[in-house]
């Protein structure tokens, strides 16, 4: 039975597709690495494009945006000259993967003009101190944003998972009274 056949398979796969949308990632693309992602073998494009009743070049294109991302990868099947596609199936990889690209395009770009408009925006005497001021805590706090990111990807995976499973209890550590709600008195 193909895989598409089976009802959870079509609701992930059309799920998947819908969040990566809300994520601002095409519907096919998001839909292409769900497939991948169940997939117990790799597949190569026609069988992509017949599970998932895309174009040929829309799979063509998602393949190459899902492999910029490094979650998907070309491989080879022996006796079949077609280039075939898997997924990461290591889900903190995939996170990991997935930020890092993503920052790579989105934050990386942004902090650097937000330290060009920050430098003009302090030699611009006629700017409003307030403008000035917001613009160089903008550009500070996505920088230590970046550099706490950059902290934390450097982690071991174990220690990554044993900070998620703490969650709120890190406050615990970090607070100088130990408890929640103090922090808001600073």
């Amino acid at each position: 039975m193909p895989l598409m056949d089976h009802p959870a398979v079509q609701k992930f796969v059309l799920h998947w597709g819908e969040m990566g949308s809300q994520w601002g990632v095409n519907r096919s693309v998001s839909q292409i690495h769900a497939l991948l992602y169940l997939s117990d073998r790799p597949l190569h494009a026609e069988e992509i494009v017949e599970a998932l009743s895309l174009a040929r070049s829309n799979v063509s294109t998602g393949l190459k945006e899902l492999q910029g991302y490094g979650i998907v990868r070309r491989t080879h099947v022996p006796g079949d000259r077609r280039d075939h596609f898997v997924a990461e199936t290591d889900l903190w990889e995939m996170l990991l993967r997935i930020a890092a690209e993503r920052k790579r395009r989105e934050i990386d770009p942004t902090i650097a003009h937000l330290a060009e408009l920050a430098r003009e925006a302090e030699a611009d005497g006629a700017l409003p101190p307030h403008v000035r001021q917001r613009i160089a805590r903008m550009h500070e706090f996505i920088g230590t944003l970046s550099g706490w990111y950059e902290q934390v990807r450097g982690l071991p995976k174990p220690t990554l998972v044993a900070l998620m499973k703490l969650g709120g209890k890190v406050a615990r550590f970090v607070s100088p009274f130990g408890r929640k709600g103090d922090a808001a008195a600073d």
